[in-house]
């Protein structure tokens, strides 16, 4: 019986390495639908080879021309926020959630009401709605699995344990592209530069979050949220390998971890294939390689973005929202050329001393128009202070 699949964001990076997996076993998934913001001609070009039910362009002046490629077809097509609830009437097997920034959070509330599983690889859902999602997914029964490497391999490795059992919870990092240059270098870094990361084939923006080492600092959120473990036990390890993808140390004197090559198709595929289907090839273990594998803590000198992570728990339950959108556009502020690297950081520090910042990391949030609220004063108190 074919599995039936939803994928949000399949023109992005998880969504294009997700149609890989399904296409070495395409006879066995019903795409339903696929979704993008504003590569129409790769939606329609994934449509037609996938044999797609639906599909839905988000930017609304490329409706007309996704409609007019489809023309013949038997695809549905859709265009801006319209509720996947709309276009999917039956309980569809998986959602593959992976819309990149906040736009990402509507659209799987909406996929849990119609997902029997949601795999989400969404940072910015889990970071800022993670509360809603929660009760969400307790109402429509829904199972919600992490699909970043890091986040997937805490899954794999603590299964059946509780928070007695585990004294330690090691993210590691590769150190992104700056690893091993000096801080004064730091200061004169272009965008070209930070976005070459030396593992990862990534967008533009989590290529620089990996740089700056925000990205640990989302991963490490994102872990409070979906894992029930004491938060003081999570720690960040530099491995620049990117092999080892996370290290559970048991109070029993047990050390686990997981270890695979960078490459997404590989949790993806745990998440959405059974056992006899088809799973990407993996390469031959490497003896000297895994010999040659280092691990150090990371550099807080060179990465004071780790302080960041206990003034998010320490100010109020929505300073990560306020993060997130500060970092965004931070980033795309720096991608632009208008700020130098090291600001990013320093900027999102300068806005926690700001005089509304208590009143809005403090708010409870119960709804997406409430967290856009807190979002929007976070990106316009940016750019505020980027104004020179």
């Amino acid at each position: 019986m074919q599995k039936k699949i939803i994928i949000l964001g399949s023109t992005g990076s998880i969504g294009k390495s997700t149609l890989e997996v399904i296409n070495k076993n395409k006879p066995l998934f019903d795409i339903i639908l696929l979704t993008a913001n504003n590569n129409y001609k790769e939606l329609v070009r994934q449509a037609i080879k996938f044999n797609v039910k639906n599909v839905l362009i988000n930017n609304k002046k490329y409706y007309l021309k996704t409609k007019k490629l489809l023309r013949g077809s038997s695809v549905n097509v859709y265009s801006g926020d319209t509720s996947i609830s709309k276009i999917v009437f039956e309980k569809v097997d998986f959602t593959m959630s992976a819309i990149v920034g906040l736009a990402g959070l509507q659209p799987t509330i909406d996929s849990i009401c119609v997902s029997k599983i949601v795999a989400l690889a969404n940072k910015e859902a889990i970071i800022c709605g993670w509360e809603i999602l929660s009760k969400m997914k307790k109402a429509y029964n829904t199972e919600i699995l992490p699909v970043d490497s890091e986040h997937f391999s805490i899954m794999e490795l603590t299964k059946n344990s509780n928070d007695k059992k585990i004294k330690e919870i090691i993210i590691t990092a590769s150190g992104g592209p700056f690893l091993n240059i000096t801080n004064k270098k730091l200061k004169k870094v272009k965008p070209k530069e930070a976005t070459k990361h030396p593992n990862w084939k990534m967008g533009k923006k989590i290529s620089v979050d990996s740089a700056t080492l925000m990205n640990k600092v989302f991963e490490v959120i994102e872990a409070y949220k979906f894992f029930p473990f004491n938060k003081k036990k999570y720690k960040i390890l530099i491995h620049p390998q990117s092999y080892v993808h996370s290290i559970v140390h048991f109070n029993n004197g047990l050390v686990k971890m997981i270890l695979y090559n960078p490459d997404m198709k590989i949790p993806i595929s745990n998440i959405i294939l059974e056992k006899n289907f088809k799973f990407p090839k993996s390469k031959k273990l490497n003896a000297e390689f895994l010999n040659n594998m280092n691990f150090f803590e990371p550099n807080r000198k060179k990465f004071p973005a780790i302080q960041i992570i206990d003034k998010c728990l320490k100010f109020g339950p929505s300073t990560p929202i306020i993060v997130n959108a500060s970092n965004e556009e931070l980033v795309s502020l720096f991608l632009k050329g208008k700020i130098p690297f090291l600001d990013i950081v320093e900027t999102i520090n300068r806005i926690f001393k700001d005089k509304e910042f208590k009143k809005y990391a403090k708010r409870i949030v119960k709804s997406v128009n409430e967290i856009k609220i807190i979002d929007t004063w976070a990106r316009e108190k940016i750019n505020k202070l980027c104004i020179k």
